[in-house]
């Protein structure tokens, strides 16, 4: 999980970066009104639909932004209509590529992304090719100055998570979860007034490859490229980023 840690780190980072171009606002309300189509408009009951909020909140989205990306999602207003498409393909190394996009334009979305792919030294890949290799978890990180790793545990494992991960080179707490499990996780860890620093609905590799700088430099680029597109969601890799590297 070390690497998934490294990993939601440099997200965080470059989600800063595109606030400042105005993108993340963009993408916020497409998944805010995509969550509440399908899950409905309380948060409370839709996983993915408070995972959107919370971020709308991080980034300083209006909260009449908010209202009405719900209320699009909910056909109480008229607004663009999203289609949901998970993309796969690999990158330099082998290494497997997925690509969540929100879109009203499939054709011009996978023209984009192909191109950014094959420049890179990456192909797009036929669907299933390596969905195979994630699974959809619920992920949060607890800071571990708050509690010890033992009174975590003794709070959240029968809450129904998987696992929880302390990677001594990390100030936080990994806690893993069937998305099943996520509000109930959730509800537990406040009841015990133990807050989150990170909450998210995410894709975990089964497995990580090691791979060189060189090729995670490569990679790195891809993933760039990709994420700086307005349709594109969220792009997961499967490969471990050396415990030197320095972003």
């Amino acid at each position: 999980m070390s690497g998934h840690s490294k990993w939601s780190q440099i997200k965080r980072k470059k989600a800063c970066t595109d606030s400042k171009r105005g993108k993340v606002f963009s993408k916020i309300v497409k998944e805010i009104s995509i969550a509440a189509k399908i899950g409905g408009t309380d948060p409370d009951a839709n996983a993915r639909l408070r995972t959107a909020v919370e971020k709308a909140k991080m980034a300083n989205m209006p909260v009449d932004n908010v209202k009405r990306a719900i209320q699009k999602g909910a056909g109480d207003l008229s607004g663009q209509n999203y289609e949901e498409i998970l993309y796969e393909g690999y990158g330099p190394g082998g290494v497997a590529i997925l690509i969540e996009v929100l879109t009203d334009n499939k054709n011009m979305i996978v023209g984009e992304i192909r191109h950014i792919l094959s420049k890179n030294g990456g192909t797009l890949g036929e669907a299933g090719c390596v969905a195979w290799m994630f699974k959809k978890k619920g992920y949060m990180q607890v800071d571990k100055k708050l509690i010890s790793e033992d009174a975590l545990l003794s709070i959240v494992l029968d809450a129904g998570v998987d696992d929880v991960k302390d990677d001594p080179n990390e100030d936080y707490y990994d806690i893993i979860m069937p998305i099943e499990s996520f509000a109930i996780v959730r509800g537990t860890l406040e009841q015990s007034k133990v807050k989150t620093t990170s909450e998210e609905i995410t894709m975990l590799p089964n497995t990580y490859i090691n791979v060189d700088t060189a090729t995670m430099q490569q990679n790195m680029r891809i993933i760039d490229a990709l994420e700086d597109l307005d349709d594109v969601q969220n792009v997961y890799a499967n490969f471990e980023l050396p415990d030197d590297y320095v972003n």
